[in-house]
């Protein structure tokens, strides 16, 4: 049986993958480690804006790359190979898992104000989703084609 949907997934999932690859390049290379420039009066005020603004970005991208991507495993594109499905959901329990159990904890810690600790942890752990996304971009690309 077809949806109606079935012509949007794949374009969606294109798109979610690559706007968070592009945005975790930048969050570890840029944004992260410039957390440590900010005054530490101001650093509580700036870090609560950040999570809130970058929630907006980054939750509905997670919510339809993860959503477009159990959709793809279940009623997959005709040349796309099982293993590679299977490997995309692979990597975004990763990312999920990483997020959940090593980033947001650092970003909790934060939030009491700055921590010289918790701020390595957090660049040195977010390696683990930014190479999760550089695989799945790597993915979402080998289905769009």
């Amino acid at each position: 049986m077809n949806s109606a949907l079935d012509p949007y997934v794949l374009p969606v999932h294109t798109l979610s993958t690559l706007a968070l690859f592009g945005l975790i390049w930048m969050v570890q290379i840029v944004h992260y480690p410039l957390m440590a420039w900010v005054g530490r009066d101001s650093f509580s005020a700036w870090h609560d804006r950040h999570l809130r603004r970058m929630t907006w970005v980054v939750g509905p991208l997670m919510l339809a790359e993860v959503a477009s991507a159990l959709w793809l495993l279940e009623r997959p594109p005709a040349h796309a190979a099982p293993w590679v499905l299977w490997t995309g959901i692979a990597l975004v329990v990763v990312v999920w898992v990483s997020t959940a159990t090593l980033q947001v904890p650092m970003h909790r810690r934060l939030e009491r104000g700055w921590d010289e600790r918790a701020h390595r942890f957090l660049v040195r752990s977010n390696w683990v989703r930014t190479v999760a996304w550089t695989g799945r971009a790597g993915i979402a690309l080998v289905l769009a084609s």
